[in-house]
């Protein structure tokens, strides 16, 4: 995701966006144990999208004390 698109979304679909990403790499990370993942590198994208997706959710936190 770019830091645009994210940007674009709602509070509400921010905070899913993000829980669904964390149960994504949860669940990629406990098979990565027991097997070798067909695409190792989508845990790097999972874990810089929630990094994002915070970003954006502090920015506007930030923003909303400044008021």
């Amino acid at each position: 995701m770019k830091a645009e698109e994210i940007r674009g979304l709602a509070d509400d679909e921010l905070v899913s966006r993000i829980a669904e990403l964390e149960e994504e790499r949860f669940r990629l990370r406990f098979r990565s144990g027991t097997e070798a993942l067909e695409e190792p590198l989508r845990l790097r994208s999972i874990r810089r999208d929630i990094a994002r997706l915070k970003t954006v959710q502090r920015e506007r936190q930030l923003a909303g004390r400044g008021r």
